[in-house]
């Protein structure tokens, strides 16, 4: 049997077949190791407080989860305990290219999605799902319920990535038809134009939203393992390139490098966190990423 921490690997949870046992090992997974980190003894209390800022009462400090964590943090009151979240996720045919990971970035980033809903409800947060490609295909409305977590579970498991995507123009919609200030997790491999992109994500948080961006790429399309003459195809537009790949891969890292920093440095500039991940990564980085983010805005 492996150990809580071992479902945090994408090579192990692929060996579990049901998507609501995989959110629950790597939750537990993500829980067991926050008692060996910085976090200790917070893992419980996290959802009730949120992390410290400029115009806090100095008074409302809690000194005891200070102690734990290093950090200040203040304790919540009770309008803003529940925040509503909804899961984006992107159905565009890239999501469901890999190479030789077993998880295609589809499966990565329903895992995590699901392991966000377990989390989420488990802290009594609302959660919704909303899925793209050309158009919004599916809008579960939020809700903190047992239920809930089934309904976001089922409609993931029947989700396929196929076709093209509109990322920008589906997160304009996401602002317009969503009044009440949210935290949107939004799941894409961004394979398109960035600047429109970029400007939907400024939208959203005109208008009064919390967005976490989680970039998911093939370890490939990280690492670039390829040798010799590569046949890539264009997964969603079918074109197709033969290359060396010995010869372009220094600039092909150099250009998702360059890439990734464009979308980390305008997200900080209009605060949006971004997390860049790939498929060989275990789950606990974002995991984390939306614990931090929780507090810091919440």
């Amino acid at each position: 049997m492996s150990s809580p921490e071992n479902y945090l690997k994408p090579e192990v949870i692929q060996t579990v077949a049901r998507l609501d046992l995989r959110a629950r090992f790597i939750v537990e997974g993500f829980l067991t190791g926050l008692h060996a980190s910085p976090f200790h003894g917070f893992s419980v209390e996290f959802s009730e407080h949120r992390r410290y800022s400029q115009g806090d009462d100095p008074k409302d400090i809690d000194w005891l989860v200070y102690a734990k964590t290093d950090r200040y943090y203040v304790k919540k009151y009770q309008a803003e305990t529940n925040i509503s979240g909804y899961l984006l996720m992107d159905l565009s045919e890239s999501m469901g290219y890999t190479y030789r990971q077993r998880l295609s970035k589809f499966d990565y980033s329903t895992c995590l999605a699901a392991a966000l809903a377990y989390l989420m409800i488990h802290q009594q947060d609302p959660v919704g799902l909303m899925t793209f490609d050309t158009e919004l295909r599916t809008c579960l409305k939020p809700h903190s319920k047992r239920s809930q977590l089934g309904n976001i579970l089922a409609l993931l498991s029947k989700a396929k990535p196929t076709g093209q995507t509109d990322i920008a123009g589906n997160l304009r919609r996401v602002a317009a038809m969503t009044r009440q200030r949210s935290l949107l997790m939004v799941f894409s491999d961004l394979l398109c134009d960035a600047d429109p992109v970029l400007k939907s994500l400024n939208l959203l948080r005109h208008a009064g939203h919390d967005v976490i961006l989680f970039h998911v790429l093939d370890e490939a399309e990280v690492n670039f393992p390829f040798d010799g003459l590569v046949d890539l195809e264009d997964p969603e537009s079918r074109e197709t390139l033969m290359v060396d790949a010995a010869g372009i891969r220094t600039d092909y890292l150099e250009a998702l490098g360059e890439m990734r920093e464009a979308y980390r440095t305008e997200c900080r500039r209009i605060g949006v966190d971004y997390v860049a991940l790939d498929t060989s990564l275990p789950f606990d980085r974002a995991l984390v990423e939306y614990l931090s983010q929780r507090q810091a805005r919440f």
